[in-house]
């Protein structure tokens, strides 16, 4: 028997409705049907407003349909003696051959709208599985930031910026560095603020520090004296730029 949670994800009800499944797939969504009762009364919603969707979006047929098919029965029956008997069946035989062609634009019809709502729902599903993972990253850096072993250190700016603020979260036992930029001044496009760690005076890159977002989590230097900020060339540098530097403090 299926998995009733891998039938509703993988659409086989619909697939089942629109006869795709293969023999032994078929047989196994009636059994699953006859055998859980919500799995069947999702079904029968499904069926109902499927039939529905059907009927509210049924269009004319095109009309070179119907004059074809009074073309051909005239010339069917033009040397052929009209009994009343032979016109019931002709007209009964009209309205079977119109009402399958209404039938076949309807279901035609159905399937795309089907398909529309199916590629509707994939992307909301990612979405929300974007928004979920997004969400969990930062609770747990706030949970991390906020923990008791984590020392919040603030540099403020120098002489050359000295409304510049930047706070930085050093946890030592998870060796994590997270740093809010938000209140350094905007800088030109060409230009960033990029972090480094002095250990015995060597200046180690820890990374950039965008200013348009309000956590960012950098590499943890190991024996680090202090943290620096400087403001490098757009994309970053590979060794600090001295006289731009702005803001320091001490670990």
């Amino acid at each position: 028997m299926m998995d009733k949670k891998n039938i509703w994800e993988e659409g086989l009800l619909e697939k089942y409705l629109l006869d795709e499944l293969s023999e032994t797939e078929r047989l196994s969504i009636e059994d699953a049907l006859n055998k859980d009762k919500t799995l069947k009364a999702h079904f029968e919603r499904l069926e109902s407003d499927f039939e529905r969707m059907a009927f509210e979006n049924a269009i004319a047929p095109p009309s070179r349909i119907k004059s074809a098919i009074q073309h051909h029965l005239e010339k069917q029956y033009s040397t052929i003696f009209f009994s009343p008997t032979l016109l019931v069946a002709a007209s009964l035989a009209f309205l079977f051959l119109l009402t399958t062609v209404l039938m076949y634009l309807r279901w035609q019809n159905a399937q795309d709208d089907l398909q529309t709502i199916q590629d509707q729902t994939l992307v909301l599903q990612e979405r929300l599985n974007a928004l979920e993972e997004n969400y969990l990253s930062t609770n747990t850096l706030l949970k991390t930031i906020n923990g008791p072993k984590t020392i919040p250190l603030v540099l403020h700016g120098n002489e050359m910026v000295p409304h510049a603020r930047a706070v930085a979260y050093v946890n030592h036992d998870n060796k994590m560095v997270v740093v809010n930029a938000q209140g350094l001044p905007e800088l030109p496009k060409d230009k960033t603020y990029q972090m480094w760690s002095d250990v015995e005076g060597e200046m180690i890159n820890m990374g950039l520090l965008p200013t348009d977002q309000e956590l960012v989590t950098l590499r943890y230097i190991e024996k680090a004296e202090s943290l620096n900020i400087t403001i490098e060339p757009a994309g970053g540098n590979d060794h600090p730029t001295v006289a731009q530097l702005i803001s320091y403090v001490t670990l």
